[in-house]
């Protein structure tokens, strides 16, 4: 059993109150994490890369939390919950602080290693606090809490590329390829030079209110919990705790699925925007495709909503999970074989290719899957919870690989189709790439069918 160390872990405000606390947590992970959609076009335009090259904002920063998910274990074993989520902030600071530097070289290697940065502050973070809102209530409504932190995460991944839109990629209209490819060589560096150094500010501002949140952390009341009460666990090492946490079923098909989950939400959110370019989706001010991944956040809001209303009361977190496959599966067969020139009008805003919206729809399908799988993958893994957290948290390593595969298969096919002559409104590599979502869907239905009920690899 896991205990709150605390005399109010029994009273019901012992579960508000770390729940208010990690609900503007993850409204601050969300906002840092759903920047990377509109800096990936960013990116290609100012360091002037190629399509599978910008994938690489994606890469280095979800690549942290694979690297430092086991690391953050340690530490958090060491320091505690409580401080482990400090810290984690902290970190994540310095990696905004380190866009000052990065902006004034206009080198992407700088800006790849700050998103390394911010990445290794989240991984601790989401360590810290994933295990949180899974043990300080009943089980069977882990998901709809979890649901709450997603819809406060999502909802700042609605408002963090419109924030950045307004605040820094205004003027992206003025800064085309084309206008840019029309320059000489020393008004162009200026050009690119001026556009970079407009992620200074709001960065450094970024990393000012997290360090603030730090310390308010720090001097709140959130609990300690204790998820080996007997001490069996804490005195293995690190590498056994790991060995023997692998001999949970549910939690090795549980990473799996949060790997190719994960791969599906970062595509659906960190994609839209360059295929809504490719397209053509500007919108009155030039700048509307940088907006779409608040399409995609829009969809994950309603989702998580969904979720708050109906788990568990009318849905189980097992048939919503369900559900997300299912849904997931449909939509991507729709967005490979839809044609990309049927348009739709959607109110208060311009008419759009259907695609792009099925796409942003992806978010509805994926709202559900992080907030069910967790608990599920975690269910009776007693004092190899926190272990098997950090294992869980390594999986989001999808969404650093998975987006370079697609920037890499649409660029091929892109390639392939001009060499033949082949229009890019057609059936585009961009659209065609988001095929390899098909399996991660499967998968996220045979966990919520059987595969979180296996506690054993022996057939008998």
């Amino acid at each position: 059993m896991t205990q709150i160390k605390s005399t109010a872990g029994k009273e019901q405000g012992s579960v508000l109150i770390p729940m208010v606390i990690l609900t503007l947590l993850f409204f601050i992970l969300g906002f840092v994490t759903w920047l990377n959609g509109p800096l990936i076009p960013f990116f290609e335009l100012a360091c002037e890369l190629t399509e599978s090259q910008a994938y690489f904002v994606a890469f280095a920063f979800y690549i942290a939390y694979f690297v430092m998910a086991i690391p953050s274990s340690w530490v958090i074993e060491k320091v505690g919950y409580k401080n482990g989520v400090s810290l984690g902030l902290i970190v994540i600071a310095i990696g905004a602080f380190m866009f000052y530097p990065a902006a004034e070289t206009r080198t992407f290697l700088f800006f790849l290693v700050a998103l390394f940065v911010m990445g290794t502050g989240l991984a601790i973070l989401q360590t810290a606090a994933n295990p949180y809102v899974v043990v300080i209530g009943p089980r069977e409504s882990a998901a709809a809490r979890i649901s709450i932190l997603g819809l406060a995460n999502k909802l700042a991944g609605f408002i963090a590329p419109l924030a950045l839109t307004a605040l820094v990629l205004s003027n992206m209209k003025d800064y085309t390829a084309d206008k840019i490819a029309a320059l000489d060589a020393e008004t162009k560096a200026q050009a690119l030079d001026a556009l970079a150094l407009q992620l200074q500010t709001p960065y450094i501002y970024m990393g000012i209110v997290i360090l603030i949140l730090a310390g308010i952390i720090r001097l709140s009341p959130l609990p300690e919990i204790d998820l080996d009460q007997d001490g069996n666990v804490s005195k293995q090492n690190i590498w056994k705790q790991m060995a023997n946490a692998f001999k949970f079923p549910q939690l090795v098909l549980g990473v799996i699925t949060l790997i190719l989950y994960v791969a599906a939400e970062v595509i659906a959110g960190d994609t839209i925007g360059k295929f809504g370019k490719q397209l053509g989706v500007y919108g009155e001010n030039g700048d509307l495709y940088l907006k779409l991944t608040s399409f995609t956040m829009t969809a994950m809001v309603i989702g998580y909503l969904l979720g708050i209303s109906l788990i568990p009361k009318y849905v189980s977190q097992v048939t919503a999970l369900k559900a997300s496959g299912i849904l997931g599966i449909i939509l991507v067969l729709l967005i490979v074989y839809i044609d990309a020139s049927i348009m739709i009008q959607l109110p208060f805003l311009p008419a759009m290719p259907l695609v792009i919206i099925l796409v942003a729809l992806m978010g509805l399908a994926n709202a559900l899957c992080w907030p069910a799988i967790w608990p599920l993958a975690l269910q009776d893994l007693g004092g190899y919870t926190k272990i098997a957290g950090a294992i869980l948290v390594m999986g989001i390593i999808g969404g650093a690989v998975f987006p370079l595969f697609y920037g890499y298969l649409a660029e091929m096919i892109n390639v392939s189709n001009e060499a033949a002559g082949i229009t890019a409104t057609a059936k585009s590599g961009n659209q065609l790439a988001y095929l390899m979502l098909l399996p991660a869907y499967f998968m996220i239905l045979f966990f919520a069918i059987k595969g979180h009920k296996y506690r054993s690899w022996s057939r008998k």
